[in-house]
Formats: structure tokens, C-alpha cells, sequence
């Protein structure tokens, strides 16, 4: 089983064209939103859980995930990634090939708006919403990927249920039990 998680947001992902080279730019990441359901928790990012990882990682913009339709890469200058009081502020400068074309129109018609992250957990912590719902709360983050996405998904929970089964030394298959059946509030 892989340990890489992917979440999706959305948010204000933008087509900006200058001359004739586009960039895309946008939020991959915003500090504090609650996510939706993950399969019996919600999740949160907290500011800083990027940094360590941003500056020493080598991470990737991929269309929709797929690492055949690469975009930008930090590394090379093409992607460039910081934490703001908002979240991970991502500025990539797309290759002039045909599919990253078909992004930029795509984004700044406003029909590709959302973004994802694949990312492995270094540090989170468990707890509850206000209104009693588990709560994983992400604290530092192995980044792997950023995504423009036509299709959003939260694909993978079941990593963070496993880290779930690993801080409370519970074996997985009765942590993912529980999601199913809805009772993780009480193991946590």
C-alpha cells in the first residue's frame, strides 16, 4: 500500500496570459478549510506544514495527477511554491506543448478551477470538530505533487485512516471498520 494521500480543493486556479506565454496560478492548498467527508473524518492543513518541503523536495505540477502531462517543476524553475497567511500559493509556467495549451484555455474559461495535492504525512494529530466529527489535523507534509484537475476527488483516504490505526496502536482493518460503519468517534 502506498503511504501518498491526494486532496482536492477549490479554488481561484487563473490563466494568466502575458504576451504569448501563459502561466497558471492559484491555491493548491487553504490553510484551515475543512475538508468535506474523507470516509469518516475531515481534514484541516495547518500554516508551515509545507515548508520544510518546498524548499528541500523536488515536486511537480501535474495535469490531473498524471505524470505524463507534467507542467512545471520546482526544480527547474518552472514552479514556483510559498506559504502565505492564505495557503500553498502555486505560479507555474506550463511547457508549449499541446495539452498544456488546452489547460489555459481551459482555466481561463473557468472550466478547470480546482486543484489537488498528493503529499505524504510527516506529523498530524486526531481529534474532534465542534461538532464532534473526527478531525485529522495535517502539521508537517511531504509534498509530492500539485494538480490542476478537471474531475475533483479525494482519492486515497484510506492512508490517513491508517495513520489514524497507527497513533492509536490499533490494527487497520478495525479503524477502517469503523469508518464504514461510522463510529470512528470512538477510537479516537
Amino acid at each position: 500500500m502506498s503511504d501518498m494521500e491526494r486532496r482536492c480543493v477549490t479554488v481561484d486556479l487563473r490563466a494568466a496570459i502575458e504576451g504569448e506565454a501563459a502561466r497558471l496560478e492559484g491555491y493548491a492548498v487553504v490553510f484551515g478549510a475543512m475538508s468535506e467527508d474523507l470516509g469518516g473524518f475531515r481534514e484541516q492543513v495547518v500554516p508551515g506544514a509545507f515548508q520544510d518541503s518546498i524548499i528541500s523536495d523536488d515536486i511537480r505540477a501535474l495535469f490531473n495527477h498524471d505524470s505524463s502531462m507534467v507542467l512545471g517543476r520546482n526544480k527547474a524553475g518552472t514552479l514556483r511554491l510559498s506559504e502565505d497567511q492564505r495557503g500553498l500559493a502555486i505560479e507555474v509556467d506550463p511547457p508549449d506543448t499541446q495539452y498544456a495549451r488546452d489547460l489555459a484555455a481551459l482555466a481561463e474559461r473557468g472550466d478547470v478551477q480546482h486543484s489537488s495535492f498528493a503529499f505524504r504525512t510527516i506529523a498530524d494529530e486526531w481529534g474532534f470538530t465542534e461538532q464532534g466529527f473526527p478531525l485529522r489535523t495535517l502539521l508537517e507534509i511531504q509534498l509530492v505533487d500539485v494538480a490542476p484537475v478537471v474531475n475533483p476527488a479525494y482519492l486515497d483516504t484510506t492512508s490517513g485512516l491508517r495513520t489514524l490505526a497507527e497513533a492509536r496502536h490499533l490494527d487497520e482493518a478495525t479503524v477502517l471498520a469503523a469508518a464504514r460503519e461510522e463510529r470512528l468517534a470512538e477510537i479516537i
